[in-house]
């Protein structure tokens, strides 16, 4: 396995340096299956995962032997994630549109591509602006929950794994937040006015 090449690295000494070998490094196969789970791409898992391993290994020196390295690594990968998926909200959409024959063909070939699922249609019909304030109203901690399961589609047991914490909690959290969301948003519905963060 590479060792991650940044700055921290070299100001580490040589046996934190091989502690983080040891410690982290037999993680990152475990990281890039949950990289591509999330990201559905493996050139951008295999992104995620080397700014994941630099990142938890400029933080090392302060990581507390004998605590959940699993679970802290997790953590960074996540909040990287949705530190990336921000960014990419805030850059300018760019849109190529294929030209119409060409569609067509492509749509007659493959007839899955002629609609969108039910739950493709339910989704364009919720108000954005909407659901990303409510998101963000969320705690952190609940607002990880729901970005885990409901969105990135991991089991009860996979998410409290990233995020530290008993099944239970992380159910407990997932119902709280789902609540939460669902009330938020018929407020909004009611008022016809986006969410306040």
């Amino acid at each position: 396995m590479t060792r991650p090449a940044n700055a921290a690295v070299l100001r580490m000494s040589p046996r934190l340096a091989e502690r983080f070998e040891r410690e982290a490094l037999p993680y990152r196969a475990t990281l890039l299956q949950s990289a591509i789970k999330l990201t559905r791409n493996p050139h951008d898992a295999e992104d995620l995962v080397q700014e994941t391993m630099t990142r938890a290994c400029a933080g090392f020196p302060a990581f507390k032997p004998g605590t959940n390295i699993r679970a802290w690594l997790f953590r960074i990968m996540m909040n990287t994630f949705i530190n990336g998926y921000r960014k990419r909200q805030r850059e300018p959409l760019m849109v190529y549109e294929p030209d119409s024959d060409a569609l067509g063909a492509l749509a007659g070939a493959h007839p899955s591509l002629r609609t969108e699922s039910a739950e493709e249609q339910a989704l364009s019909r919720l108000p954005t602006d909407q659901i990303v304030g409510a998101m963000r109203a969320l705690p952190p901690d609940f607002r990880q929950a729901v970005y885990l399961i409901d969105v990135a589609g991991y089991s009860y047991r996979e998410a409290a794994t990233m995020m530290g914490t008993p099944i239970g909690t992380v159910m407990s959290r997932l119902h709280r937040a789902r609540a939460s969301l669902r009330g938020q948003l018929a407020t909004a519905r009611r008022v016809g006015d986006p969410v306040h963060h």
